[in-house]
């Protein structure tokens, strides 16, 4: 942040993630960074945004590293996704969740949920809430559905280094499965871009890799409350590994609790049935996380794109 209180880009920083917590800064209101996962980008969680402003947060939706800013840049240049491995991710948003005056809620999805279960291992939120998490070291389970899902990386070992993309199909049965064709379409075409295959490799070999990235401080007493919530159809993370995740989490001191959204799969985020999932989340924030004293309005409305 500069001096003279205009947003500055600092480090790994990008000029809007520094307006965003400029933003949140101002308007003295509580914080709730949102960490998307792979196949993704931050605009998944514009209507998460919006809810938890109309309930009196102030939301900053972070990218990864080099992330574009929208989907059609995304898919015209997927070579921005390559090489991003997770602990220069987390590094990532550790550094934006720095510059924030109030230490914040966290709430991620897929590698996301695996992002800030690690950033709450750092000691940096006030409560996290993970879905559909990817598992981390010391998760065992690996249903035939999450190897499946995997298969469009790791089936060949050059894609370490590479973005691919998902086909509508791949993407149907990694994320959309629960969902009618009509809407698995839209989905697509709203929402997918290429995705690194770097923390996908990463992940696959973590148990086997004490030096791995893909490593999460369960036990730090400073981890704060966190949620971890399951789909029940999900192909990509099934609620195998959701649980195992939480067996893990539940041998910290601080509040650790898991539920199960039934009926959905990996997209229960962005889908029709977002607001389910929006809702268990928001009322797990507020018993750890009350909004702060301001006035969103004087905030301005959420830019997030």
């Amino acid at each position: 942040m500069s001096t003279n209180g205009e947003p500055q880009q600092t480090g790994s920083v990008t000029e809007r993630e520094a307006e965003q917590v400029q933003r949140a800064n101002a308007s003295g209101l509580q914080p709730v960074v949102f960490v998307h996962g792979l196949w993704l980008l931050a605009n998944s969680w514009d209507r998460w945004a919006a809810l938890f402003e109309e309930a009196g947060y102030v939301a900053v939706a972070p990218g990864w590293p080099d992330d574009p800013a929208t989907v059609a840049e995304g898919n015209a240049n997927p070579d921005l996704f390559a090489r991003k491995g997770v602990g220069q991710i987390a590094d990532h948003f550790e550094e934006v969740i720095g510059g924030l005056e109030r230490k914040p809620a966290i709430i991620g999805h897929s590698f996301g949920g695996l992002l800030v279960q690690i950033l709450a291992g750092r000691g940096v939120a006030t409560a996290t809430v993970a879905i559909s998490p990817a598992p981390f070291r010391g998760v065992l389970p690996l249903p035939i559905s999450a190897l499946k899902s995997a298969a469009p990386v790791l089936r060949n070992p050059a894609n370490h280094h590479r973005a691919v993309p998902l086909t509508f199909e791949q993407f149907k049965f990694g994320f959309a499965n629960a969902v009618g064709e009509d809407e698995a379409k839209e989905l697509y075409e709203s929402f997918a871009v290429p995705g690194s295959g770097t923390p996908i490799f990463q992940a696959a070999t973590a148990n086997l890799n004490p030096w791995t990235e893909v490593k999460v401080d369960s036990k730090n007493p400073e981890r704060g409350p966190l949620l971890i919530v399951a789909a029940e159809k999900d192909n990509t993370v099934p609620p195998a590994i959701a649980n195992a995740s939480y067996e893990k989490q539940k041998r910290n001191e601080g509040v650790t609790e898991k539920v199960e959204i039934p009926g959905r799969g990996h997209a229960l985020v962005v889908d029709g049935g977002w607001r389910d999932v929006a809702d268990v989340s928001l009322a797990f924030i507020a018993r750890f996380a009350a909004p702060g004293a301001g006035s969103a309005a004087a905030a301005g409305p959420a830019s997030l794109a």
